[in-house]
């Protein structure tokens, strides 16, 4: 306990390197070990050694990426997970039961549409689209049987801004929980606790990891009832971060603030060119003063990010050609890591929003900005664009 006292004096880089991260003590290794095991001797029968028993339980060096997790969100309890799905998948079978209501933002993450509108509603839960960046429309959407508000913020792959404070007032006065995917910004850049929010939810594939080399999820809460319940079905269904994924994305972390520094800064000038090129019709970037929820994201962020998206004059056809010509930024979906990608998202990451309320527009070409020299970044997106 005195431990979590002192981490919440300390600066988020300095969290970022220490929190849960505590000095082996049998050989004062820095960095904690990789426990590539998946049984443990017990002390007796039912006596767990320092609460160890089976990997998918609980594993040391995962013990240690929940720790830190919590730390950086200013949680009190963190679970790792398999993916960013496995995350939400066992967010949702927590919380809800059949009969129960979601609502969910009309511009999300493809796969999270997927889950709820494919798998989570013949399971008997209901759905519902409002527009979040909106509280007041959040509030109509509301029914008796709603339970949860889910949020992406900025938005995937539109970067909407939804504030954060204000959805959670209506969560409050409805009684219902906020969830709050923070994955683009990452928690250098936003804190949703802070703002009211009950539970954040991450692909650590993204940039908690940044390096393009681990799959991950997390959810951290701060509520300690919760964090029990999320805590017995992450073990019950198993969708658990194994060691050496854990170990990867704790090193990324280590780097987290830095390199949302270098993204953030990056993107911005690459959103600049944008809005100035004749083949460009459309920027979103919530660092530009005329994006819609500009003055939101500027309250409760830290900067804008690495994430920029943009519509372009001559249709789908001239957005594919922009993908295959670029040179450094490399097509592929996922995003987040320290080489800058490049994608279509109606036919990549969104496929799966095609005729539903969440369907992209098909001119639209999403970047995920990395961390290489800004200038040959602008001089390949010049190129690309012709």
């Amino acid at each position: 306990m005195s431990d979590q006292r002192e981490q919440r004096h300390q600066h988020f880089e300095t969290l970022a390197i220490h929190a849960g991260q505590e000095p082996d003590p049998t050989t004062g290794a820095v960095v904690p070990p990789i426990y590539q095991v998946s049984t443990y001797k017990q002390d007796g029968v039912g006596g767990l050694r320092g609460g160890y028993e089976y990997s998918r339980s609980a594993n040391p060096t995962r013990t240690a990426l929940e720790e830190n997790l919590a730390a950086l969100d200013g949680g009190r309890r963190g679970l790792a997970f398999a993916s960013g799905l496995a995350a939400e998948d066992t967010l949702l079978r927590t919380l809800l039961v059949p009969g129960d209501h979601i609502i969910i933002p009309n511009d999300a993450y493809g796969g999270t549409f997927r889950l709820i509108s494919k798998v989570v509603e013949r399971w008997g839960v209901e759905w519902s689209v409002a527009d979040t960046s909106d509280p007041r429309a959040v509030r109509e959407a509301l029914r008796p049987r709603t339970k949860l508000i889910w949020v992406e913020t900025p938005s995937n792959p539109l970067l909407g801004i939804s504030d954060i404070e204000a959805l959670a007032a209506v969560s409050r006065d409805a009684g219902v929980r906020l969830v709050v995917d923070n994955t683009f910004a990452s928690p250098y850049l936003q804190q949703p606790l802070a703002l009211g929010a009950d539970v954040v939810v991450y692909s650590t594939t993204k940039y908690m990891g940044g390096h393009s080399d681990v799959v991950g999820g997390a959810l951290v809460v701060n509520d300690d009832t919760l964090g029990e319940e999320l805590a017995y079905h992450q073990n019950a269904m198993g969708a658990v971060a194994g060691p050496f994924d854990s170990w990867l994305v704790m090193r990324g972390i280590k780097t987290l603030a830095v390199r949302m520094d270098r993204h953030s800064s990056n993107a911005e000038r690459i959103a600049e060119l944008l809005t100035s090129h004749n083949k460009v019709t459309r920027v979103y970037y919530p660092g530009l003063s005329e994006h819609p929820g500009h003055e939101v994201a500027a309250k409760q962020m830290r900067s804008f990010g690495g994430m920029v998206s943009f519509q372009v004059a001559g249709g789908e056809q001239a957005a594919i050609e922009v993908c295959n010509r670029s040179q450094l930024f490399t097509l592929g979906e996922s995003l987040g890591g320290v080489e800058s990608l490049i994608e279509h998202p109606g036919r990549m990451t969104h496929a799966s929003t095609a005729g539903s309320q969440l369907e992209v527009p098909n001119d639209l070409v999403r970047l995920s900005v990395g961390i290489e020299s800004a200038e040959d970044l602008l001089a390949d997106l010049a190129q690309a664009l012709g």
